[in-house]
């Protein structure tokens, strides 16, 4: 298959890794961002390929893992509503609130539907006109254009059953948390191509520029991703601090100029709380007061934690440090709950239920148990 196979190839990846070696001369911390990357590099083992010299962590490159615990809570309320059909993609099932989660919803009754498209949901709310239809919108810029989408065309059809829990988030002020944190262990990035690919990566340039850390824009199979090393470790070495971009059958500098005016258009630039990481400024997305009609939250204001006898301050999972997993301190295998308590069948965080999620990806790959 073309731009999958050839970036699979064994002895290409080999090379890289060789090429790596030859430049390295010293220590060196790389964090991905996506998700979706550090399960390439635990799945086909490119960690391992490298030079020991260079250390890969994981970032917080998983929009399911970062949703806030309070906003599952409520997703939870609505979900248990008889009026309500909710929908939602299929990996917020099994993410834990404080007591429970949808799946567990569904089996009490709720009428949760998994979609593939924001667009599914509108469908499903024409097709209802008796129910009120909820999408859960969760996801990095990546799937925003397709909730912008949803919300622009309910308005055409003046739909007004239909609305969303919004939980968008952005990752340049993510990444601008990490660096501004002055325990931060991070030397370069590599910055999730899908992302840019909607976005461009004009933001990347700034950052590169002010912490003065290597930006690589880079894909997501394993010659994508030791080219995107490669590229990080030759500006280090060579004390540059800039952003590249390795993705380039995929993404141009300004991105896709549609979809970020529609993103415009509908959405407004937000404070977000991330799970397990706390409050980022402006890292997130909420609907324009245009279409304030289709925010769940204000359509539902009687939704609260109260309503499901929970504490208004809600606090992690005291076990769980997924927060310290996506800040890159610690790996997945850290943790001690890891593969015992904390397992796919019985998740203390979500980054072991997302299919994303570093946790995830260790389980089903590192994991002893399942050697």
């Amino acid at each position: 298959m073309k731009f999958v196979s050839e970036y699979r190839e064994a002895s290409s990846a080999q090379e890289y890794a060789k090429a790596i070696a030859q430049i390295t001369t010293q220590p060196w911390t790389i964090m991905e961002i996506c998700g979706g990357q550090t399960h390439s590099i635990v799945k086909f083992g490119i960690d391992e390929l490298l030079p020991k010299e260079i250390e890969l962590i994981h970032g917080p490159g998983c929009p399911v893992c970062v949703t806030p615990i309070e906003l599952i809570d409520k997703a939870i309320a609505l979900a248990s509503r008889p009026d309500v059909i909710f929908c939602s993609f299929g990996d917020m099932l099994r993410v834990p609130g404080t007591e429970k989660d949808l799946l567990s919803t569904k089996a009490n009754g709720g009428d949760i539907r998994i979609i593939y498209s924001p667009l599914d949901a509108l469908k499903i709310a024409k097709d209802n006109p008796e129910k009120e239809v909820i999408f859960f919108a969760v996801g990095f810029e990546t799937t925003t254009p397709a909730t912008a989408m949803a919300a622009y065309r309910g308005r055409q059809q003046n739909i007004k059953n239909f609305s969303m829990l919004v939980s968008h988030v952005l990752v340049p002020p993510a990444i601008e948390a990490l660096l501004s944190d002055p325990n931060t262990r991070v030397q370069s990035f590599l910055a999730a191509g899908h992302v840019c690919t909607v976005m461009g990566y004009n933001e990347y340039e700034l950052l590169a520029a002010k912490y003065r850390v290597p930006m690589v824009v880079t894909g997501f199979e394993p010659v994508d991703i030791l080219q995107g090393i490669y590229l990080c470790i030759k500006q280090l070495e060579g004390g540059e601090a800039k952003c590249e971009n390795q993705y380039v059958r995929s993404v141009r500098r300004d991105g896709n100029q549609q979809a970020i005016e529609l993103i415009k258009q509908v959405f407004e630039v937000v404070h977000r709380r991330w799970r397990g990481i706390g409050e980022i400024p402006r890292s997130g997305l909420g609907l324009r007061e245009e279409y304030a009609e289709f925010d769940a939250l204000r359509r539902f204001e009687f939704v609260s934690v109260n309503e499901l006898n929970l504490p208004a301050i809600l606090s992690e999972e005291t076990q769980c440090i997924s927060g310290e997993i996506m800040q890159g301190i610690k790996k997945p295998s850290e943790c001690e709950a890891f593969g015992t308590s904390c397992t796919p069948e019985h998740p203390l965080g979500a980054p072991m239920v997302s299919s994303e999620g570093a946790c995830a990806a260790y389980y089903r790959y590192r994991s002893i148990i399942n050697n």
